[in-house]
């Protein structure tokens, strides 16, 4: 059985660096880190990858970015939230439109983003539930 390595102290600043970069909208920086070659589902402990930190950061250009370097948009975290009910619950408007325009399933999550939006009344931030 082989034993896990512990990554290079370099290594964590860089993740850690990436994760402040989502949280405060530094989406210059960010997406240069991503094509150098962080991975763009990167998760810190949590299981928030970048794109969750930024959404839920109200950060709509980054999402935009990392959704079009490939982030999954519908990754949950170890809680079972998705970015996309993490931008309804914070009331974040263009974060879910971004979102949504790449694909965003209102339906997943632990709650869905559509019965987050149903608990604080913004329904109309998602479209109409299909049939």
């Amino acid at each position: 059985m082989t034993e896990p390595t512990t990554p290079a102290p370099e290594l964590v600043e860089v993740a850690h660096a990436c994760f402040d970069f989502a949280r405060h909208g530094d989406t210059p920086r960010l997406l240069a880190y991503v094509a150098a070659g962080v991975p763009v589902d990167l998760t810190d402990a949590s299981g928030n990858t970048l794109l969750m930190l930024a959404a839920y950061h109200g950060h709509a250009d980054a999402v935009l970015g990392l959704a079009a370097a490939g982030a999954e948009v519908d990754r949950t975290n170890d809680r079972g939230q998705t970015p996309l009910a993490g931008a309804v619950f914070k009331g974040e408007d263009d974060v879910v439109r971004a979102l949504l325009q790449h694909g965003a399933d209102p339906e997943l999550g632990t709650p869905s983003a559509r019965a987050t939006a149903e608990m604080f009344g913004r329904t109309d931030l998602l479209p109409p539930e299909q049939p």
